[in-house]
């Protein structure tokens, strides 16, 4: 659709308001840009999610100024791998800069309150606002703003920039040419809500011995978990996820959760009687699985760009370290002179996620293709839980929090094989 005379305009239009297009629009609206930030759904309202936050995403809230010390947040000391017979606790990694906790908040308050942070800093959020095309430049083919629809009537909104905030099945990247990948990962997750007697618990608890339900005769291992993540007042959060390469994984998830909640103990409560929802899921097509994440006046951010943790299937980090990109980048092309100036400085952003994410992302995904070989998860799983400092070095690897500056032979090895290995 070609740009017509738009009834309301910004310096950037951000379209969704969860962690990507919020942290986005309140860097953005912090720099003194005139942001509009346009979200489909109301507030509250629900994500599918384990609602679990690593410190890489509790580092950029603090810096974002968000107070997590409230009502709500859950606190975390780390994580509990269980299989194979076996439970270690690990502690999340001491690094400098980082805080030494993870946090868990229901996505229906936790994205809210990125939004209102986001208006806070000066952003206009239009909730009840759905996207359904972008507004091209007839002569450069650039966007110039978009189309949506709010109370059954079109609305349209002119900027100079739009960033593509909009999810896993992102419209606007679609509209603009930018389809999924097929050689990335690809992961599948459902989650359920339990209320029981157990209140809480220090640790994020992850459960590796997941059995494909539908194989015939010894059951074959699958590369993902299980886990239980505890929401406050008894609350849990309790779903599974598997990831494979190349294919989205051919498996009933909501099989999968049923018969793996059947081996929890039975004191855990995890059954029908103490469920409060029903079973939703979710696609996780990770890896950077769009590019590139800039075109022609649109960027990508969080889960339209694909960056989702490949080996965890943890996209809330990404998507607020994106989003915080994503702004920099802005705010400096905008600055420029000139449009060649311009779009020179926005076509650098690509590179600056390729840089942040892109080794990572690919060593994720040579990973998870070798362990898609049930026999090797079973090995991988069972010697790695016998041996703390193997299990240690696997779970800084699982979420990403590898000190290049640490003193640890096993942080020093690992951070020479992701500066070795090439982005996707």
């Amino acid at each position: 659709m070609s740009s017509t005379q738009a009834e309301e305009t910004a310096d950037v239009i951000v379209v969704g308001a969860g962690p990507a297009g919020s942290t986005t629009a309140f860097y953005l609206a912090q720099a003194g840009l005139d942001v509009l930030l346009l979200e489909k759904a109301r507030f509250p309202r629900d994500k599918i999610c384990g609602d679990g936050l690593t410190p890489r995403a509790v580092k950029e809230l603090l810096t974002m100024g968000v107070d997590v010390r409230g009502s709500g947040w859950v606190r975390s000391r780390g994580l509990r791998a269980c299989g194979a017979g076996l439970r270690v606790e690990m502690d999340w990694p001491d690094i400098t800069g980082y805080p030494g906790f993870g946090l868990v908040r229901t996505r229906q308050d936790f994205d809210h309150l990125l939004a209102a942070r986001a208006q806070a800093a000066g952003a206009r959020l239009h909730e009840g606002t759905n996207v359904t095309d972008i507004l091209l430049d007839e002569r450069t083919g650039h966007a110039r703003g978009v189309v949506a629809r709010r109370d059954g009537v079109e609305h349209r909104y002119g900027a100079r920039l739009v960033v593509a905030a909009d999810g896993a099945s992102s419209r606007v990247a679609v509209r603009m040419g930018l389809q999924q990948r097929k050689d990335r990962t690809m992961g599948v997750a459902v989650r359920r809500y339990y209320a029981t007697d157990r209140t809480s618990d220090d640790y994020l608890e992850c459960w590796l011995d997941l059995q494909d339900p539908a194989s015939s005769g010894r059951r074959s291992m699958l590369y993902g978990y299980g886990w239980l993540f505890p929401v406050g007042n008894g609350m849990w959060n309790v779903g599974v996820g598997t990831v494979s390469v190349h294919r989205r994984p051919d498996i009933d998830h909501r099989a999968l959760l049923r018969d793996w909640t059947a081996r929890l103990p039975e004191e855990r409560q995890i059954d029908e009687d103490h469920a409060t929802t029903a079973v939703r899921g979710h696609a996780l097509p990770g890896g950077m699985s769009r590019t590139p994440q800039y075109t022609r006046g649109v960027l990508l951010a969080g889960d339209a760009a694909g960056l989702i943790n490949p080996l965890s299937g943890e996209g809330i980090d990404y998507a607020m370290e994106s989003g915080r990109f994503s702004a920099e980048v802005i705010v400096q092309a905008l600055a420029r002179s000139t449009a060649s100036q311009c779009e020179r400085a926005l076509n650098a952003y690509p590179q600056l996620l390729k840089d942040a994410f892109g080794g990572y992302f690919t060593l994720g995904r040579l990973v998870v293709q070798a362990l898609g070989n049930p026999h090797l998860m079973k090995f991988v799983t069972a010697h790695s839980l016998r041996r703390p400092a193997v299990a240690r070095m696997m779970f800084k690897l699982w979420c990403n929090l590898i000190d290049p500056r640490s003193n640890d032979a096993a942080d020093r090895v690992m951070s020479a094989v992701l500066k070795a290995t090439p982005a996707p």
